[in-house]
C-alpha cells in the first residue's frame, strides 16, 4: 500500500515505521530538488500554519517559515511572550482555539508533554520543532545528508554520536538509527548514556531492522564510523551546567585525533548547530575566558574540514520540514 501521512502528528520518530520515515526522506528530496530547479510549489496553497516558540531558534523557525513559503501557504509566528499559552490560558485551551484558525501547528519549547496536550486536543496536525525529549525533524535531515554523501545505504552506516548521549538529540538519533536498521553507537560517559527503558525500547525495534544499538565510554570505538555526530555540551537553559559538562565531557570532544581513529578516509562530521567551534560568539569568549577552551564539542579544524557537512544538513532541515509539512496536510 502507498503511503499516507495525511492528518498525523509529528512528535517523535517512535510512532513511525521504516517506510514511512523513508517516504519522508524521498519526498525531501523530490521537494529538494525541485526547489533547486527553481519549480514554484504550490502543495499548501490554501494552508495556514502557527509556528509556536518557547525556545528561540534559527534554522527551525527558518525552515519552516521558508518551507510554508515555497508551498504557497500562510505562516504565523509566535514567540514565548506572544501568546497566552499556559499563562492566562491552558496549553488544552490554547490548542482548540489554534486548531479552529490553522491547518498546522509546530511548537518549540522545553517538555515534550506540552506538544502532546497540543496534538491531543488541536484536531489539526502539530509538529514537534524540539523539546526535552525528542527533536525529530533533525533526524530526517541529518539522515537525508547522509544519504546524500554516505556511498552505502542508511541500514549499512555505522554512526556514532559522540556527547550528551541522553540529551533529545542523542534520544532521537538512536530512535531514529533503530528505525532505520543502522549500527548506532553513543559515546559518553556512563552517567550521560539515555534511560535504560528507552535503550531498552529501541533494542527491541532493532530485533525487527537488523539496527545494532550500542554504548561505550571507549573512543576507539570510532573505528569504522561513516559518520561522527556532535552536538553542544550544554542545552538551552543548563548554562550554569557548563564547568561539570566540559569535565564529563572533554575527551569525547570530536576532532582530528578522533576523525583518524575511524580509519575511514571519507568518515562524515555532522552537527545540528549552533556549534561551539571557535571565539566568535560571546558564548565561546565566555567559556574561553572562564576555562581557558578556544572550542568545545568540536575543534574548528573538523568543523571547517572536508569531513564537514553541517551546512547541506542545516540547509537541509527546510526540505525534510517542508515535506513533513506537505504530507501531513498537504494538497498531495
Amino acid at each position: 500500500m502507498p503511503v499516507s501521512l495525511k492528518g498525523r502528528s509529528f512528535l517523535t520518530l517512535k510512532h513511525f515505521t521504516p517506510e514511512e520515515i523513508n517516504y519522508l526522506l524521498d519526498l525531501s528530496a523530490d521537494l529538494k530538488a525541485k526547489k533547486r530547479a527553481g519549480i514554484k510549489g504550490n502543495l499548501l496553497e490554501g494552508k495556514n500554519v502557527v509556528l509556536l516558540f518557547e525556545k528561540t531558534s534559527t534554522r527551525t523557525r527558518c525552515a519552516f517559515e521558508v518551507g510554508v513559503l515555497d508551498e504557497g501557504g500562510h505562516v504565523t509566528f509566535l514567540g514565548s511572550g506572544d501568546s497566552q499559552m499556559g499563562k492566562k490560558e491552558s496549553i488544552e485551551d490554547t490548542a482548540k482555539v489554534l486548531g479552529r484558525f490553522y491547518d498546522g501547528i509546530e511548537f518549540r519549547g522545553f517538555k515534550q508533554e506540552t506538544v502532546e496536550i497540543l496534538a491531543a486536543n488541536a484536531g489539526v496536525p502539530v509538529w514537534n520543532g524540539l523539546t526535552d525529549l525528542y527533536h525529530p525533524t533533525q533526524i530526517l535531515a541529518d539522515f537525508l545528508t547522509i544519504k546524500e554523501h554516505v556511498a552505502k545505504p542508511l541500514n549499512k552506516v555505522k554512526f556514532v554520536y559522540a556527547g550528551d548521549a541522553r540529551n533529545n538529540m542523542g534520544n532521537s538519533l538512536m530512535i531514529g538509527a533503530a528505525k532505520m536498521g543502522m549500527e548506532f553507537w553513543g559515546l559518553a560517559p556512563k552517567e550521560l548514556w539515555p534511560s535504560e527503558e528507552l535503550v531498552a525500547e529501541m533494542k527491541e525495534v532493532a530485533k525487527e531492522t537488523g539496527a545494532s544499538i550500542n554504548f561505550s565510554e571507549n573512543v576507539d570505538d570510532v573505528k569504522n564510523a561513516d559518520v561522527i555526530y556532535t552536538d553542544v555540551w550544554v542545552s538551552m537553559g543548563e548554562e550554569a551546567m557548563f564547568e561539570e559538562r566540559i569535565k564529563q565531557l572533554k575527551p569525547y570532544q570530536v576532532n582530528m585525533d578522533m576523525i583518524k581513529k575511524t580509519e575511514n578516509p571519507d568518515v562524515l562530521f555532522l552537527h545540528c548547530l549552533p556549534a561551539f567551534h571557535d571565539l566568535n560568539t560571546t558564548v565561546g569568549k565566555d567559556i574561553y575566558e572562564k576555562f581557558g577552551l578556544e572550542s568545545m564539542e568540536v575543534t574548528d579544524e573538523v568543523f571547517r574540514s572536508r569531513h564537514s557537512k553541517v551546512f547541506d544538513e542545516a540547509e537541509n532541515r527546510m526540505h525534510t520540514i517542508k515535506a513533513v509539512m506537505v504530507a501531513t496536510i498537504g494538497n498531495l
